[in-house]
């Protein structure tokens, strides 16, 4: 091989990563956006927001479909972005209060802690399910694919996102609803505020184990779009395992995406407890 191409071998992983950050920060702040600029103009412009949205779901799926036969560095390309469109859309219809659940009341004062759960429960039962669904499907379509890493992807976000939301429910020091829609406004009574929980230490450990496996697999790979898919996912991995430490340290993460927001009416409650989980 050339000294060019073993360069090349060398930078692909660093790319990826790079690339991952970047997407995962500019789709975050774009659905952020387009939420926050819904929910100032009413219940029609949220599903307005969201039908607008569909063309993620069908480029998703035409993606995962066609990306699940080609094992070069552009198919991998695809299957990562065409998992994160599925994600990007289910998120939105979430955030719109399109897809969330049948329960859209807060937490009643003195709640047993057994009805919490299911009061909680209540309030994202249909998005959880819809994620659920959307990733068993991946796995059925793309387990003996020669290009699975759409469902590697699905699955970290899929398991990031159900370890955030229960170290939210037992409880985190910093949660930051400052992005929080008026749609969602029930929901930080469902949160709790808690020095720790004996949840968040498996979490971190499971995401970084994770992230470790992803690595070792990128460096006994030797295609590249392998080398490529798997660096993906250990950027991806870290990112998760980084948002759940923002949940417990005093990181200020709202100011990656503070600036393409229209300017927040806070409230002092809002201005408590600042830093926290931010989810695409």
């Amino acid at each position: 091989m050339s000294i060019s191409g073993c360069k090349g071998v060398q930078m692909t992983p660093w790319i990826a990563a790079i690339i991952a950050l970047f997407v995962w920060w500019f789709s975050t702040g774009t659905i952020l956006m387009a939420v926050k600029y819904a929910d100032r103009a009413g219940p029609r412009a949220r599903m307005t927001t969201t039908l607008f949205g569909l063309p993620l779901v069908f480029m998703g799926a035409y993606g995962v479909f066609w990306s699940a036969g080609h094992t070069d560095i552009l198919g991998t390309y695809v299957a990562f972005l065409s998992a994160l469109a599925l994600w990007g859309w289910i998120e939105l219809a979430f955030l719109t209060g399109t897809i969330t659940g049948p329960n859209r009341n807060g937490l009643p004062a003195h709640t047993p802690e057994w009805e919490r759960f299911i009061r909680a429960w209540g309030t994202v039962a249909y998005h959880e399910m819809l994620l659920a669904t959307t990733l068993i499907i991946l796995a059925l379509l793309l387990w003996n694919a020669p290009n699975s890493f759409a469902l590697w992807t699905f699955a970290v976000l899929f398991c990031a996102r159900i370890s955030a939301k229960l170290n939210l429910f037992l409880g985190v020091p910093r949660i930051n609803i400052d992005f929080l829609p008026d749609t969602l406004g029930h929901l930080p009574s469902h949160f709790r505020i808690a020095s720790m929980n004996w949840l968040f230490p498996v979490s971190v450990t499971a995401l970084t184990f994770a992230a470790a496996c992803w690595l070792e697999r990128l460096y006994a790979s030797q295609a590249m779009g392998e080398i490529t898919g798997f660096a993906l996912l250990t950027a991806l991995t870290v990112l998760a395992a980084v948002e759940h430490w923002v949940m417990v340290l005093p990181i200020p993460d709202e100011r990656l995406w503070r600036w393409m927001l229209p300017t927040p009416e806070t409230t002092p409650e809002q201005q408590t407890n600042q830093g926290g989980h931010h989810e695409l």
